[in-house]
């Protein structure tokens, strides 16, 4: 059986009752290290699961799919994904590779940022396509999820902004030359996605959005310790101090609920502010 378990979205206690149980009946255990991290190292995760984890990184999970499903058709294995297993399309591929080898799938799923976000006081069916923002490099910064922003505010959806994460990347120069040398690991924060995205708005006619638009910015959430919610304008949210990832970032959409304008009114850098822009963007 190949287990596919959701860990949430902070600790090693954020695992459910029925994950735990599912890894501890397990030979060989994996750990997904690429698409999202956990707010614990690992060993930390280790004493509390009493497993040894390997650390599947995407190498291994796009191209040696193999290895991590060897003998699953007759032992126990555990793919450990941090959120919900269906949080990335990598982990869709690794059931799809399964079952066409006739091993047995169970899914456990767990606390996502997908669901998490109504933390922020916007209601989960209030908002549209989630977007991630990858890292621009000098010669390629691609802008197809502006395009999304623009769906979801015709409709006036609010945007879940993925900020990226880089680990275990070799740069182009290593690359080419087949040098096993990694990068140190980079996560993307809200202050550099609001740059990235201010320099898309400025290659495009539509203004979908401004220095002005309200947005929240999100920091490590489901942490009971420094969880970070703020809400401002994008120019606002610029200028703070999130600290440690993961970051995330919401475009609050053109049509807005007064339970929702109540809630994150709580979370709002300037009260007086986010009164005006209340008023003034959505006659609140």
């Amino acid at each position: 059986m190949l287990y596919i378990i959701g860990l949430g979205l902070c600790d090693e206690t954020d695992i459910t009752v029925k994950g735990l149980e599912a890894i501890k009946s397990c030979e060989r255990v994996y750990l997904e290290a690429y698409t999202s991290i956990l707010m614990v190292p690992k060993e930390k995760l280790e004493k509390f699961y009493g497993k040894e984890l390997i650390i599947a990184d995407r190498e291994m999970v796009e191209s040696q799919s193999d290895e991590i499903l060897l003998n699953a058709n007759s032992l126990n294995i555990a793919f450990l994904v941090v959120g919900d297993p269906f949080g990335a399309t990598t982990h869709t591929d690794l059931m799809i590779r399964a079952r066409e080898l006739n091993i047995p799938v169970t899914v456990i799923h767990n606390a996502s940022i997908m669901n998490a976000i109504g933390a922020c006081g916007l209601q989960l069916y209030n908002f549209g396509q989630t977007i991630s923002i990858p890292f621009f490099t000098d010669t390629w910064k691609p802008d197809s999820f502006y395009d999304r922003i623009k769906e979801n505010r015709d409709l006036g959806l609010h945007t879940l902004c993925l900020l990226d994460i880089k680990v275990k990347e070799q740069s182009i120069e290593n690359l080419a030359r087949g040098k096993k040398i990694y990068e140190p690991p980079r996560y993307m924060t809200i202050n550099k996605a609001i740059e990235q995205l201010f320099e898309i708005e400025e290659t495009r006619n539509q203004k979908v959005y401004t220095a002005e638009s309200l947005a929240i910015g999100i920091a490590r959430l489901g942490s009971s310790t420094d969880q970070q919610i703020k809400v401002g304008t994008l120019n606002q949210l610029l200028s703070q101090d999130f600290g440690s990832p993961l970051h995330s970032l919401v475009i609050v959409g053109s049509r807005v609920h007064i339970l929702e304008i109540d809630f994150m009114r709580f979370f709002a850098i300037d009260k007086q502010s986010y009164n005006e822009i209340v008023k003034k963007d959505y006659d609140i």
